[in-house]
């Protein structure tokens, strides 16, 4: 059977083969109906029952659901499991015929096409800065969500506790505080516990929930940042009311170090809190901009605070909180195994700025788009860093490979220029190519459809090394008018302020005249440059030092396909294998161990359950990963990946270049972009149309961009164009 260029199987062909008849596409459009309303009748019940479960009745719901479910294979852990992580998995598996059924990227061009201007939830700012830095309207919306969420759990819980207490007996004035401190403590707990289901979502970087709804990693990480600050205030309130009710009986030492086997285990409660402490306050930005490593090391104690929040809770409470986890682990799996190769850099460039460019092979059936991304690790310079850089070149420059550009700013990227400036020193004392230089590579991640391309009017603004992602956006659009590929952009203006002038040779690793010769004559790109630092020209202006073709001689080190926003076959049978593979190993140490032998210690049944996750993983999703590993097209480099070495060669190969400005291009020195100016003038000329404004530089540059979106969109007339922000940086 064919395989797609999307690494998919094209779905609901004619026997004859070629495009799919009108019948079979009415099919596949009903399918995906269908598809699309389960899941989103599965989520909106799932969300409601968070609302719902704090209540008076939810508490009675639970209750039957309990006892009508408790005699089942899976006993109350699986009433537990499948009323708050069962939506969630089903949603898992549900998203991977979806996806197949979705069209490809060119399809998603042709739907934009036909649609008219008008504001969207998902790229109207709403808030332009404070500690919540650009928030678009749907992300507000959520936001209030979790706000009135916790609001109404702890009220629901309240009133029901309210009515518990004279079950307690006969209680003087104290008790009765005292008690309804405790019953608080357990509620900060419980709402924390749903809080935890939705803190490791964001954070699984290949999620194929993350593909679904078609959010990067780099987007969804805010959101794990906010999930994380909410659930260490209610861990704190949790542990700070208990701790208060254990002083006013008198008994903190002992509850301290109590380990129950019918309750929580409270010792290994307050070990899981101060791992997430420790990994809360090396968060908090003087600590992690300053120490990037010591937060860095610390978040790795996730993996304790798993375990010991296992033993603390058990596996009934366990199981609430279970899908979030699980699928993390899948996405944390797969990344150790993509990430276990070394990968050959083709080549690299040096640039006087401090910036170096990398060529890295990758195999042509591992697909990317234009806003796409990596994780990079050098083992010579860390063993244990990884991080993350935005791709430089387009998909359409070459299928064997991928180029990043990455600005020395900290110790690590420091580190990198200099071993390129040692390998550049060795191959000329060498006189040629000998020199090997190989990186570890995660991803590409990113985004699932190339948006750039769903807009007529482009606005690219870029601060400092944020033109990394506007080289590539730059390079697939020219490609695509070329090859007349579907692409909407037919007016490009791209804004970069800079420091120093010697950034702008940056620009020279996109040859516009020679990806798309006369490509003024269907395109026009504007580009506007603010040197910030400097009042007049510098006199080395462009010039920049290149080093060649580092090692081609091995092409057979390119990036593993072993990555969850890959191949769609491949991804979702890793989902849907382990997802059962659990519910084996689950059902099998309840029939063989748990049930039998009586096991009820909670601490214990926790870990067990924890280890029945981690086990499907391995051993049901190590199977798929073994045979999608097998199917990957690993073969000598035929005449086009030979001739697309060569390409890289010639392109590379000189010393000392000199970069010559596009002839719509303007240089404004010690200024910075005025950005009412440039939107008004933007509204004044291109009329009423959708224009995606796409940004990539610190926070302040995109809340000075956000800010004045608002402010045009709000002001916007009938004929005046509509502005969408979309950024494209994210802050690890």
């Amino acid at each position: 059977m064919a395989v797609g260029d999307n690494g998919s199987e094209p779905l609901l062909l004619p026997r004859g083969g070629g495009h799919p008849s009108r019948a079979a596409k009415l099919a596949k459009s009903l399918a995906r109906g269908a598809l699309k309303l389960a899941l989103w009748t599965l989520f909106l019940a799932w969300i409601a029952m968070f609302f719902v479960i704090p209540t008076e009745f939810g508490t009675d719901f639970y209750t039957d659901w309990e006892d009508a479910t408790s005699g089942t294979l899976y006993g109350t852990e699986g009433s537990a499991l499948l009323l708050y992580t069962g939506p969630i998995l089903l949603i898992a598996v549900l998203a991977v015929p979806y996806l197949l059924l979705s069209g490809g990227d060119d399809d998603d061009v042709v739907a934009e096409k036909k649609k008219s201007p008008r504001l969207r939830l998902g790229t109207f700012p709403v808030l332009v800065d404070g500690v919540f830095g650009v928030v678009t309207a749907a992300e507000f919306i959520g936001i209030a969500m979790f706000v009135v969420f916790v609001a109404w759990a702890v009220y629901g819980y309240t009133v029901v506790n309210f009515e518990m207490l004279p079950t307690y007996g006969d209680l003087t004035p104290l008790e009765k505080r005292v008690q309804m401190l405790q019953m608080s403590a357990y509620i900060f707990g419980l709402t924390a516990l749903t809080c935890l289901a939705f803190l490791f979502l964001p954070v699984a970087r290949g999620s194929i929930l993350l593909r679904l709804i078609g959010i990067p990693f780099e987007h969804a990480t805010r959101y794990h940042v906010w999930l994380g600050n909410l659930t260490m205030f209610l861990l704190t309130m949790h542990g700070l009311c208990y701790f208060i009710v254990w002083f006013i009986r008198g008994i903190v030492l002992e509850s301290i170090i109590e380990w129950k086997s019918d309750g929580g285990a409270n010792f290994a409660g307050i070990i899981c809190y101060c791992f997430g402490f420790t990994m809360w306050v090396t968060t908090l930005p003087p600590i992690r901009k300053r120490f990037f490593e010591l937060f860095f090391y610390t978040h790795q104690l996730y993996i304790l605070f798993v375990i010991f929040f296992s033993l603390h809770v058990g596996d009934t409470y366990v199981s609430k909180a279970a899908g979030g986890i699980f699928l993390f682990m899948l996405d944390r799996f797969l990344r150790f195994c993509q990430s276990r190769r070394n990968v050959d850099v083709i080549s690299a460039t040096s640039f006087p700025c401090g910036s170096v460019s990398l060529v890295i092979s990758k195999p042509k059936n591992l697909h990317y788009n234009a806003l796409g991304f990596i994780f990079l690790q050098v083992r010579e310079i860390s063993w244990l860093q990884w991080h993350p850089f935005s791709v430089s070149s387009s998909p359409l420059d070459g299928g064997h490979h991928l180029s990043v550009l990455i600005k020395s700013a900290g110790e690590w990227t420091g580190k990198l220029k200099r071993s390129v400036s040692d390998l550049l020193l060795s191959q000329t004392q060498l006189s040629g190519p000998n020199a090997s230089f190989v990186a570890s590579v995660e991803g590409p991640y990113g985004h699932e459809s190339p948006y750039h391309l769903m807009y007529k009017k482009l606005i690219l603004v870029a601060g400092g090394s944020g033109i990394s992602p506007f080289l590539a956006i730059l390079s697939d659009v020219l490609h695509r008018i070329r090859d007349d590929k579907p692409c909407l952009p037919r007016d490009i203006l791209l804004i970069w302020a800079v420091k120093r002038s010697s950034e702008i040779s940056l620009l020279s690793t996109v040859d516009m005249d020679s990806i798309c010769p006369s490509f003024s004559d269907k395109v026009n790109v504007d580009i506007c440059l603010y040197v910030t630092r400097e009042s007049e020209p510098s006199l080395e202006e462009g010039k920049i030092e290149k080093v060649v073709s580092l090692n081609t001689r091995s092409r057979g080190r390119s990036m593993s396909v072993l990555v969850g926003t890959g191949n769609k076959i491949w991804s979702g049978a890793y989902v849907i294998v382990s997802i059962l593979g659990f519910l084996i190993i689950w059902a099998l140490l309840n029939v063989c161990y748990l049930n039998p032998y009586d096991i009820s210690k909670w601490w214990y049944r926790g870990i067990l359950f924890l280890g029945c996750m981690v086990i499907s993983v391995v051993i049901f999703g190590g199977g798929v990963i073994f045979f999608w590993h097998r199917s990957e097209n690993v073969t000598p480099a035929g005449e086009e990946d030979r001739e697309e070495s060569g390409r890289i060669g010639y392109m590379l190969d000189q010393e000392t270049t000199r970069y010559k400005l596009h002839e719509n291009t303007n240089v404004f020195y010690g200024q910075r972009p005025d950005f009412k100016e440039i939107f008004g003038s933007v509204s004044d000329s291109w009329g009423c149309v959708d224009v995606g404004v796409i940004v990539c530089g610190p926070q302040t540059l995109q809340s000075s961009v956000a800010k004045e979106i608002r402010s045009q969109d709000l002001r916007r007339k009938g004929n005046r164009p509509v502005f969408h922000f979309n950024s494209h940086s994210f802050d690890l």
